[in-house]
């Protein structure tokens, strides 16, 4: 996951049956960093947007009523799955409650590799494969600034109320006329205590600690390393200046420069971790949730000065013939016991208001996790990455890049 966001503002979040599913045994999160480590050349192209967007789009017609079919892509592991017969119950009831097929392909494993490969066909005036996709804010942001995605009928969508209010309206997309939140997460500081018997509770500590050199890594995900790093300066990831971004990247080159930084990862840091390889990490909570199932005695740790937030949402993308069957499997999955189901399999933190009291029928023991359902203690110290342009994207990746070896 997730961020040319606001998603929430400082101290807002997001809240967090019928079916039963068989949690994730991997999440959407781990899956896709170890799955596209993009280079900086590759980086810095799919940030570059000049002369590729789309402006005086006309609607094509839409043949929802007619063509009963819709495809959505979405990352890997980040739906609901009955192991046991490998269907997926969620869109199933879906598809039988509407007359609506679904052609579901988790073809989405990195934000920049997918909108690398949509952007010919959308630039050019033509439809891409998916009528409906997840991706995360900061690309959203850039959907929406290019005219590659459309905006709702919310008529079709009458189950947006259910959002939380904290989401309602965020930097790049007040109103939330464009997309509506999927799952959230929070980064923070996983720990194994076994390794070296100590807790870490600060990127400080992480970074500068000696007792953790060499078993300590941080995560490729720009928006969530250095915007922890930017907490523990001091400083809000949700609004900073270029002299303190440089600051948080000189912090996080010391740690490299003295060997206390095993390296930057994708999937790989959660094996580690279990391993004993690693002490303690930059990791996400539906990781973490993850792992604890194998291994119980893990621990996340919301550093004392904050944790990022970042967020993944649905998008319908210009030319689709099937805009409103889109819309309707939105609207689906804005109901509370849907959420609920997909929920307690994704393990991240669900946008749906109803979402808990939908759990206490299906998975009662999901929300006494505080990594899937955070107090507000927690959420009170969650920030997002403030809103980036064009220019000043290039710039933070471009620096982070040289500090990884990307």
């Amino acid at each position: 996951m997730p961020r040319q966001q606001q998603l929430a503002p400082r101290g807002g979040h997001p809240l967090l049956g019928r079916y039963p599913a068989t949690r994730a045994s991997i999440s959407r999160r781990s899956f896709v960093r170890g799955s596209s480590a993009v280079g900086l050349a590759a980086l810095l192209a799919a940030c570059s947007t000049k002369g590729i967007g789309i402006t005086g789009y006309e609607p094509v017609q839409d043949r929802s009523d007619i063509d009963k079919k819709l495809t959505w892509s979405n990352w890997p592991f980040y739906l609901d799955v009955d192991e046991e017969t490998g269907t997926r119950p969620s869109l199933d009831a879906f598809e039988e409650a509407t007359g609506i097929s679904v052609d579901y392909i988790e073809d989405v494993n990195d934000n920049d590799e997918y909108f690398a490969k949509i952007q010919p066909q959308l630039t050019g005036g033509q439809a891409i494969a998916a009528d409906l996709f997840v991706v995360t804010d900061w690309m959203v942001a850039k959907l929406i600034r290019l005219g590659f995605v459309q905006e709702f009928d919310k008529a079709n969508i009458p189950n947006a109320k259910n959002i939380d209010p904290q989401l309602e309206n965020i930097g790049y997309d007040p109103g939330r006329k464009y997309s509506l939140t999927w799952q959230s997460g929070l980064a923070g500081i996983a720990c194994n205590p076994a390794v070296k018997g100590i807790e870490v509770t600060s990127m400080d500590q992480l970074l500068t600690d000696p007792a953790l050199r060499g078993k300590v890594t941080c995560l490729l995900e720009m928006r969530d390393t250095v915007g922890l790093t930017l907490l523990d300066l001091g400083y809000d990831p949700a609004d900073f200046t270029f002299e303190q971004f440089d600051k948080a990247i000189a912090k996080l080159q010391a740690a490299v420069d003295s060997g206390q930084i095993r390296r930057f990862t994708g999937n790989d840091y959660g094996a580690d971790l279990a391993a004993g390889n690693v002490a303690a990490c930059v990791a996400w909570t539906g990781d973490v949730v993850t792992l604890q199932a194998d291994s119980p005695d893990l621990q996340f740790n919301v550093p004392d000065a904050g944790c990022t937030i970042w967020s993944d949402n649905f998008v319908i993308p210009v030319y689709t013939p099937h805009k409103t069957n889109a819309e309707k499997l939105i609207n689906w999955y804005y109901q509370p016991d849907m959420a609920a189901l997909a929920a307690d399999y994704i393990n991240f933190i669900s946008p749906v208001v109803g979402v808990r009291e939908a759990m206490k029928e299906l998975d009662p023991e999901l929300l006494e996790d505080p990594l899937v359902f955070p107090d507000e203690a927690t959420l009170a110290k969650a920030s997002s990455f403030m809103s980036l342009t064009e220019e000043e994207e290039n710039r933070c990746n471009r620096a982070f890049a040289k500090l990884t070896g990307a």
